[in-house]
């Protein structure tokens, strides 16, 4: 896990999410990449690239804000802007680099806020393959002791899909729970639990629910874990997401760490 990248909205809250971040690739010995994007279109009369030039420089200096706020530890924490879509300039970063992890933030915190995320981390959930870890607001970064991972298929494209949860399971010695949700019109194929998965675990727990999460929310509780791990899929865990680029709470929300891996079958 050499490369993290750290998408960096308008909250005054950033910082927070970008010490985690830091305080994570320390675990990992990782590079920090914090990113911001813009969109620059401008009238007759007007030089694009001097326009794009300025607003690049001044999200460089809002950045380099952000970064003084926070403690670096030392992590090479580098400074990336992007004129364009948020998707694109990850997908292009991705592409140059090669990113083993996004963390960011939901949406808010606050009970009285109705999305759990937003349109823009909504639109990275949804449209992107990259993995992603997100954050509470003001989570400090400690070595998860569990993971509870839940899932309706045990069914994986490519064991290479798990290699973050396997990482931070080497890294801090987690115990990695699964959570088989029974969901209606499952398949004995979605029984079938990969290899690869059911090696890295130390317990599996099977459920009926009528969606994932809801199976999730049964057994939070009594299994407690310090995080959460599902996985992207255009019919899974977030599955609201694929109608919008917004999820409500009342649909989805965490108090602790989501772990979100690349696609697996549809």
């Amino acid at each position: 896990m050499k490369h993290i990248l750290v998408p960096i909205g308008i909250s005054p809250d950033a910082h927070q999410t970008l010490q985690y971040a830091v305080d994570f690739a320390e675990q990992f010995d990782s590079r920090v990449y914090v990113m911001e994007v813009f969109n620059v279109s401008v009238g007759a009369g007007k030089s694009l690239a001097n326009v794009t030039k300025k607003v690049a420089e001044s999200g460089k200096e809002r950045l380099k804000e952000v970064i003084d706020k926070i403690d670096a530890k030392g992590v090479n924490i580098t400074i990336a802007t992007y004129n364009g879509s948020i998707v694109d300039g990850l997908k292009d970063i991705d592409k140059e680099l090669g990113i083993d992890l996004i963390i960011m933030a939901p949406r808010s915190n606050d009970v009285t806020e109705e999305f759990y995320l937003g349109y823009t981390s909504g639109k990275i959930i949804k449209q992107t393959d990259i993995p992603t870890l997100i954050v509470p607001k003001g989570h400090v970064m400690t070595p998860p002791k569990t993971i509870l991972t839940a899932f309706k298929s045990g069914i994986l494209k490519r064991n290479r899909i798990l290699y973050p949860l396997l990482e931070i399971k080497k890294k801090f010695g987690s115990t990695v729970n699964l959570l088989l949700v029974k969901t209606p019109g499952y398949s004995d194929d979605d029984l079938r639990i990969n290899t690869a998965l059911m090696d890295a675990s130390s317990q599996i727990t099977m459920t009926e629910a009528p969606t994932t999460y809801l199976g999730v929310l049964e057994r939070f509780e009594s299994q407690q874990p310090d995080m959460l791990c599902v996985f992207r899929r255009k019919r899974g865990f977030f599955k609201k997401l694929w109608e919008k680029n917004t999820i409500q709470k009342s649909e989805f929300s965490a108090r602790v760490p989501v772990l979100v891996l690349s696609v697996k079958k549809d």
